[in-house]
């Protein structure tokens, strides 16, 4: 409810493009713990290093201006929108315009909910003209939800080669505005 003369804005993204991003598991490998004097560190073998693949997102991006990045993780409770948007690289840093979680929530309610449940409401709320969100979580996606949803690699994210050419193709079509009753099967040739 507004206050009086405050005009309540709808959030960030109405009708645009949308990619829900999640990190751990998507831009490093998934076992990311923190530590109070270390921050956050991953518990993974050394070839394993945070945000080693936020470069390649960017650059699967490149093509796609339009599209928009809202937060759909953990590290957000921790560090705020900003504060986590400051840790990616530039191009992906601009992109952002919010997150699953804000601050009039509640952090323990919030943080019991399954990711699909997190993004999925945001998605209502939200209302993004088309949207796709990158996890390597596969619970609480509702059915409705399955076509927009990209299942990454808990420990190689993103980086796996069908996971980059099926991302081009999700994101070509996100950028599109197509629903995902238009998605052309993974299997057709790129031109």
């Amino acid at each position: 409810m507004a206050g009086r003369g405050h005009e309540v804005r709808p959030p960030k993204g109405r009708g645009e493009p949308v990619l829900y991003m999640d990190v751990d598991g998507v831009l490093h490998h998934e076992n990311c713990l923190w530590h109070p004097r270390r921050g956050a560190y991953l518990h993974a073998p050394e070839r394993y290093v945070l945000f080693q693949h936020a470069a390649l997102l960017e650059e699967l991006l490149a093509p796609h201006p339009q599209v928009r990045i809202v937060l759909s993780t953990s590290w957000v409770r921790r560090y705020g929108c900003a504060g986590t948007a400051k840790r990616l690289t530039g191009g992906l840093r601009a992109r952002v315009i919010g997150a699953t979680y804000h601050s009039s929530m509640s952090r323990d309610g919030f943080a019991l909910l399954p990711r699909g449940q997190q993004v999925t409401d945001d998605v209502l709320r939200r209302r993004p003209g088309s949207w796709l969100a990158l996890d390597d979580d596969p619970e609480g996606w509702p059915d409705w939800a399955a076509p927009h949803f990209l299942q990454t690699d808990p420990y190689e994210g993103i980086s796996p080669p069908h996971l980059q050419d099926e991302l081009r193709r999700r994101l070509a079509l996100l950028a599109n505005l197509l629903p995902p009753s238009e998605l052309p099967p993974a299997n057709t040739p790129r031109k």
